[in-house]
């Protein structure tokens, strides 16, 4: 498959996520007394990643995320050569489907992007008051933990045809247990494309829901390296 339609499936994956993930979290979250909450919010993020999966994993591998790019290049999955293309095109996607939720969101009379607009933040910006440390360690383990989801349903071994559903039931399962502490991120194109929009804190806190993620991909890479390496022995 030519590079250039790779990168051209990963905007638009990437696109769908922030515009189903994020949109779900702006347009219908607490839309008033019905609206989809935590749990709604949770399953869009988890239901873009699935719906994808099926949709491009077959063009580009359906990473959409920075993290994952590297967690597989660390993993052994994923060329080097490759890593930056994919890493632009995920974060251009990111910020086009912020791009778009904005002026959705912005045709509601008194609507502000500067009150979030589904950011992540930690602090006094994290949804529960979590601190920079917890904000750290969550986005860090839930990558490394969304990592040994996605390699390990990928891997040749597992079951034919199932990776999409673990991999988008799995980040369902990371924004149930991380949206109050950091809004959830794993994912610093998802971050990078709403920030942009916020303006504020979001982008001064922005560098954590790089690095932690980064790092917790890194990690995981090597982990499940370790796992085939004791395998094929």
């Amino acid at each position: 498959m030519a590079l250039s339609k790779k990168l051209a499936a990963e905007f638009i994956g990437t696109f769908w996520l922030v515009l189903g993930g994020c949109g779900s979290a702006v347009l219908a979250a607490g839309f008033p007394d019905v609206g989809i909450g935590l749990l709604g919010v949770s399953l869009a993020f988890g239901l873009t990643v699935l719906t994808m999966a099926f949709a491009i994993g077959h063009i580009s591998g359906c990473h959409l995320n920075p993290a994952v790019s590297i967690g597989l290049w660390s993993g052994g999955r994923f060329s080097a050569g490759e890593l930056g293309p994919y890493i632009a095109a995920q974060v251009a996607g990111g910020i086009a489907g912020a791009a778009v939720l904005y002026v959705i969101a912005s045709g509601q009379a008194g609507f502000d992007a500067g009150a979030g607009f589904a950011s992540n933040g930690f602090g006094e910006h994290s949804p529960g008051g979590y601190s920079m440390t917890a904000a750290l360690v969550t986005e860090v383990v839930m990558t490394f933990m969304f990592l040994m989801i996605i390699l390990g349903a990928t891997d040749k071994r597992a079951p034919a045809g199932f990776a999409p559903i673990a991999i988008g039931l799995g980040l369902t399962l990371i924004h149930l247990i991380s949206i109050p502490v950091t809004n959830t991120s794993v994912n610093p194109a998802r971050s990078t494309g709403v920030a942009l929009f916020q303006g504020d804190w979001a982008m001064s806190q922005l560098w954590l829901f790089w690095l932690a993620p980064i790092v917790g991909a890194a990690l995981a890479g090597i982990v499940y390296r370790w796992f085939e390496a004791d395998d094929a022995g």
